[in-house]
């Protein structure tokens, strides 16, 4: 599924599934919620509620970023998790704490007695986005499109055959595009499972009509438990999103924009 979505878009509507509304049923086992923003939509006097939001660890890593914008979409990008975490879960957004897995990632740790909470957090250059679900493995990335990249060249290394005749074929002027919808589906998958590295990227390859994933070795993964989405965010973004589930056809996901000012007044609280 393609979708297009405004980055003007109303959150209103989302919002009023939430606390407010009495019901938290934005996510559960057949429930996914995904939040984005496009940093154009922060102003400079909103970034100190953002950093309120964050925990001293996270606001010294930020610190170490040497350049500024690394440093932003960072800090978007925690605030926007523990926001979303918050507004599902009611807890104080500063609660919340993670674990490292192997291969490096990050876990949340789920209150005591309460579901198995499954996020997973993507930025790149002016955009961040969160994705929540409860128990299943769940991948986020998104990828800046305006970049010049030797795309047929870095397809032989990391794609699988298929991907890259279908990279091959494309017009020169959506390569970029191509390349980077196979790259966020893949980096998605790979975030979804947790190998980071270890995964070789052209061990399984996508049909970008269907959403479908297949995997060379039959007895790597099965592809009928996996759910895929990407998104065209901004004329800039591109955003995937990969689910593990028993029956993928149940899944109800929710993404829009971030509410900005939900976190600003979470902050100030």
């Amino acid at each position: 599924m393609n979708r297009t979505l405004s980055s003007d878009r109303t959150s209103a509507g989302f919002l009023s599934h939430g606390p407010a509304g009495g019901g938290k049923t934005l996510i559960g086992h057949d429930r996914v919620a995904a939040w984005w923003l496009n940093l154009d939509r922060i102003g400079e006097e909103d970034w100190a509620g953002l950093e309120a939001l964050l925990i001293d660890e996270e606001l010294e890593r930020a610190d170490r970023f040497h350049f500024h914008r690394d440093r932003e979409v960072y800090i978007a990008a925690h605030a926007i998790c523990r926001g979303l975490l918050s507004y599902c879960l009611g807890e104080a957004p500063q609660s919340w704490r993670f674990s490292v897995e192997d291969h490096g990632k990050p876990e949340l740790i789920s209150p005591a007695g309460g579901p198995r909470v499954r996020v997973n957090i993507s930025h790149t250059r002016g955009l961040a986005a969160v994705a929540l679900t409860v128990d299943h493995d769940i991948g986020v990335d998104v990828e800046w499109l305006q970049r010049d990249a030797p795309t047929e060249k870095l397809a032989e290394r990391v794609f699988a055959e298929p991907e890259r005749k279908t990279l091959a074929a494309a017009p020169t002027a959506s390569k970029i595009d191509t390349f980077l919808t196979f790259w966020t589906l893949k980096e998605a998958y790979v975030k979804a499972i947790g190998k980071g590295l270890s995964q070789p990227l052209d061990a399984f390859s996508f049909d970008l009509e269907s959403l479908r994933i297949h995997f060379d070795d039959s007895l790597a993964d099965d592809p009928e438990r996996w759910h895929f989405e990407r998104y065209r965010l901004s004329a800039d973004h591109l955003m995937a999103l990969a689910i593990r589930h028993p029956q993928p056809a149940s899944l109800a996901v929710d993404t829009v924009p971030a509410p900005l000012d939900y976190l600003l007044e979470l902050a100030a609280s």
